[in-house]
């Protein structure tokens, strides 16, 4: 058998579960025992277009800026902010401030390059990634490790933004869209989307540390919880575990056993809302969404989109969390 190789494209199996109702957890969420040699263990409906973008309605034609910037693929909602404070974007012909408002007929330029208005008809594109241990989701890095940017197909006119992060010793599923809103929904504390992994410990989770991973431990940053923690079994003094959260801070879910005076001796996101790592994406390859999957993910979203503020309320963006 020819050997895979890293960053090839795969052809796996549907990745979008099916959901019945408004909930976060997929029809079939994964399952199956895996032993230590396992390899791969509102806002308003109308407001969210097939893109991930906002629509304008008909009696408020216009959108802030960092918004639309963030829709047509040129960074996160946050980085947008920080560019536009630092004078680096205009509207027709005049440097743009924070909270600037814009509509399609408005000439907006980062630098030389005119930005297009989002399409409200195109899909995104969305990639998933099945990220190794040893490679860090940034751009950049003092240090020069690997990054996971260097698998992706270039674009052009557009970037990929990262849909959450995995730590450098985290493997298993990352997700790359073209769309800054449609990272947002499922990144933004406020929607709670879903994240499962599967957790290798040294040892075995005792009935009360179990109680306590669902009930809560309170963290340096705050408390967080297990929505549910399933058993996979495990072989010698490692023990396999299925694990579901709503958040995704820095390290959350080491930290979670480290205070439970347990080590994390492998993790891997298995799953984040209702896109899973397909089985036959192997470490290192990266494969496309289909277009109609990328639909039932907005479609998702749009059914389980908390009510959201005033258009004008504030909204923070979230910083790209990582395990």
């Amino acid at each position: 058998m020819a050997q895979e190789r890293a960053g090839q494209k795969a052809s796996p199996r549907k990745a979008i579960k099916r959901t019945r109702g408004r909930t976060n957890r997929p029809l079939r969420p994964p399952t199956g025992k895996t032993s230590e040699k396992d390899e791969s263990p509102s806002a308003s409906k109308r407001s969210f277009t097939r893109d991930g973008s906002h629509h304008p309605s008909a009696d408020s034609a216009s959108q802030k800026l960092h918004k639309v910037l963030a829709q047509a693929g040129v960074g996160s909602r946050r980085l947008m902010e920080t560019w536009i404070g630092e004078g680096k974007v205009t509207v027709n012909g005049t440097v743009a401030t924070i909270g600037t408002r814009v509509t399609p007929t408005d000439v907006i330029r980062l630098g030389r390059r005119v930005i297009r208005w989002p399409s409200t008809h195109r899909v995104p594109r969305v990639l998933l990634y099945h990220k190794p241990e040893g490679e860090i989701v940034s751009h950049d890095d003092p240090e020069g490790r690997a990054s996971v940017f260097t698998k992706l197909p270039q674009l052009r006119g557009a970037k990929w933004l990262a849909v959450g992060r995995l730590d450098f010793n985290t493997s298993g599923l990352l997700i790359f869209t073209t769309s800054g809103e449609l990272a947002n929904r499922m990144m933004h504390p406020r929607f709670a989307v879903e994240r499962e992994y599967a957790v290798r410990i040294v040892g075995q989770l005792k009935p009360e540390q179990l109680r306590k991973l669902e009930q809560g431990i309170v963290l340096s940053d705050g408390p967080a919880k297990c929505e549910s923690v399933a058993d996979e079994g495990g072989e010698g003094t490692n023990h396999w575990y299925r694990i579901v959260l709503r958040e995704g801070r820095n390290r959350v879910v080491r930290r979670m056993f480290e205070a439970l005076g347990l080590t994390v001796s492998r993790l891997m996101r298995v799953r984040f809302g209702v896109v899973a790592l397909p089985p036959r994406l192997k470490r290192g390859q990266v494969s496309p969404l289909p277009a109609g999957e990328v639909k039932q993910l907005l479609d998702w979203l749009e059914e389980n989109a908390p009510e959201v503020p005033p258009e004008d309320a504030a909204e923070p963006e979230p910083l790209a969390p990582h395990a």
